[in-house]
């Protein structure tokens, strides 16, 4: 007689006596079917990681670029290195996905892989549209949205726990960037009181430390996401015990995966965090930075799954205000915020589709397949129209330093007179004589 797995729920079939699994899953039930099913949804999971790397390399790297603390490249290849070593250190959030946000288990529901298959189509075209708009969303709200949105199409709404979801989930998006910027507000203003304008070429060095351990904290906690879903789904297919936190190989192959895309650098995102909410100087990057690394690393110790986009995003608001509230880009500061709010239902209702289709069986998760590829394939090539890389960052110019004096020097030579030119450099000798 078959062994009852306690996460799939049995029958007895009349004929032969023996347990068999309910019939839970628009794909055949034969042992072919799952693992292939299986399969398929570890790799679009880690393929999810990839572009969450990418998606979220601008919320550690966007301030040291653009002060100049960092190069670009430089700076991705630090934060795809301390991404690898944080996704090792810790597993709370993963089992918050795992086992407490989908109710899974011999009380629960079942949701089986082609489901979670659907879930990430949503959470991945979703990223690839706020990446091509260099709009600072959530990845992990997409993919909270997505496994949301399936759940609800395939089970119904019992399949998601209200108490998790908002305690978890719902709580920290709301607090956690106004937390974050509260604090960089506070840092902000603290540095620029007590350190004189003179002293504060420290700061810059700060950022090296102050973005890796940015870079460090994210990877405790995004990196656990797509461990969450995996195992979920080993879970859901019966491979793993319900209740079991993620095996060691799945850890690692999702730590090289966030590892991979944090490496190819979301340049658009960065471009937005770094420049487009406000002018960061060093000091600013550095207050910011401290404030995002201990938010993310006390939400993975509470085992909450934060948005670190949203507590980035938020640092950099605070300190711009912590320095001049006319400084702060609002009208970019507003359509940050909108996509915090729309990211969770958009990617829901594009994930409800498609397990829409996925419930007619194999030929729908073909169609999902193909649809969600060329969804992907356009948004890349569109993104070819308007390329941006590390090239377009340029590093900061300072204009108290000796360095402008041969731009002035050439400007000069055009548009002034001869006599001009060497009543100015008369002027320039004697002042340095004084």
């Amino acid at each position: 007689m078959a062994r009852a797995h306690p996460s799939i729920r049995w029958r007895i079939d009349p004929a032969t006596g023996s347990f068999r699994p309910w019939a839970t899953s628009p794909l055949d039930s034969t042992a072919v079917d799952i693992q292939l099913m299986v399969a398929l949804v570890i790799a679009l999971a880690l393929f999810f990681d990839f572009t969450n790397g990418f998606h979220d390399t601008a919320n550690a790297m966007a301030t040291p670029i653009a002060t100049g603390a960092l190069k670009p490249r430089v700076a991705v290849a630090i934060a795809a290195v301390l991404n690898l070593v944080g996704a090792f250190l810790s597993t709370a959030v993963a089992q918050t996905i795992s086992g407490g946000l989908i109710r899974e288990g011999q009380d629960g529901v079942h949701v089986g892989p082609e489901l979670i298959f659907a879930g990430l189509i949503g959470a991945i075209v979703w990223n690839m549209i706020t990446w091509l708009f260099g709009l600072p969303s959530s990845s992990s709200h997409a993919l909270f949205g997505g496994l949301i949105g399936a759940a609800i199409v395939g089970v119904g709404f019992n399949a998601i726990d209200p108490g998790v979801l908002m305690s978890k989930i719902v709580l920290p998006a709301l607090l956690a960037p106004v937390i974050a910027g509260g604090v960089s507000f506070i840092i902000t203003k603290l540095a620029y009181r007590l350190t004189p304008p003179g002293s504060r070429h420290g700061f810059k060095v700060g950022q090296i430390f102050t973005s890796s351990l940015v870079s460090l904290a994210h990877g405790t906690n995004d990196a656990q996401k797509t461990m969450g879903v995996i195992t979920l789904t080993l879970i859901a297919a019966g491979f793993q015990e319900a209740g079991s936190g993620p095996e060691f190989w799945v850890i690692a192959i999702c730590a090289v995966a966030i590892a991979l895309g944090t490496y190819m650098g979301g340049w658009r995102i960065i471009r937005t965090i770094g420049t487009g909410i406000t002018a960061v100087k060093p000091i600013q990057g550095f207050s910011a930075e401290v404030s995002t690394a201990a938010s993310i690393l006390a939400s993975t110790h509470l085992g909450f799954a934060l948005s670190t986009t949203q507590v980035s995003s938020g640092s950099v608001i605070g300190v711009g205000l912590g320095k001049d509230r006319h400084s702060v880009n609002w009208r970019t500061a507003g359509r940050i915020a909108m996509g915090w709010l729309i990211t969770l239902p958009a990617a829901a209702i594009m994930a409800a589709l498609a397990a829409l289709v996925a419930n007619i069986g194999l030929v729908g998760i073909i169609i999902d397949a193909l649809v969600g590829v060329g969804v992907i394939v356009a948004i890349f090539v569109r993104s070819r129209r308007s390329k941006v890389s590390h090239e377009s960052f340029s590093p900061p110019i300072n204009v108290s330093s000796s360095s402008h004096e041969p731009l002035m020097g050439a400007v000069e030579s055009v548009v002034l007179p001869k006599a001009a030119r060497s009543l100015i450099k008369k002027n320039s000798k004697a002042a340095k004589t004084r």
